[in-house]
């Protein structure tokens, strides 16, 4: 079962539809919207300041979501997939955006709608990262635009798709 953890007069509040995997940890200050996955290992700790998290999106396994006492907070928009082993800390992801596997975001990025952060790419501290574009390296540069209407398509059928494979566990786990 999932470690979901009041902490400091926070109780973290999930929304409808949500799977929430069961070695998943959700600890204090964490508002998850309509929707949304929570993966294997994935951590959300919300003991220092908030973590917001929209629609549709897919926190997948091992990503770490964190934030800085006093100073940030974490918010995350509609239709986001937060990959395999992310790290963010402290950061704003807008609409659409995508950050792959291994990704790391630091404190005060904003990552644009439709974004898409490369695998292994480093975000530092304060870096805007553009809508519809592609931002990869250590530190993370932009690469490229890319069409805001196929990124989009792209990104939300990825948040689409983690909403349907986590039918399976929810079917499985009903199934006893």
């Amino acid at each position: 079962m999932a470690i979901i953890k009041s902490l400091r007069g926070f109780t973290p509040k999930i929304g409808k539809n949500c799977f929430i995997a069961e070695t998943a940890v959700i600890i204090g200050d964490v508002e998850i919207g309509d929707d949304c996955s929570i993966w294997y290992g994935a951590v959300l700790r919300g003991d220092v300041n908030s973590i917001r998290i929209g629609n549709r999106v897919n926190i997948q396994d091992n990503a770490v979501l964190h934030t800085t006492y006093q100073k940030t907070t974490i918010k995350v928009e509609d239709d986001v997939s937060i990959g395999h082993g992310v790290i963010l800390h402290g950061a704003e992801v807008k609409q659409g955006a995508l950050l792959g596997m291994g990704s790391t975001v630091m404190d005060n990025a904003v990552i644009g709608q439709g974004a898409i952060v490369a695998a292994n790419a480093l975000v530092l501290e304060n870096t805007q990262v553009e809508p519809a574009s592609v931002y990869a390296g250590v530190p993370a540069k932009f690469v490229k635009k890319v069409d805001p209407q196929l990124s989009r398509e792209t990104n939300e059928r990825i948040a689409r798709n983690y909403l349907f494979y986590s039918g399976w566990y929810k079917e499985d786990k009903d199934k006893g």
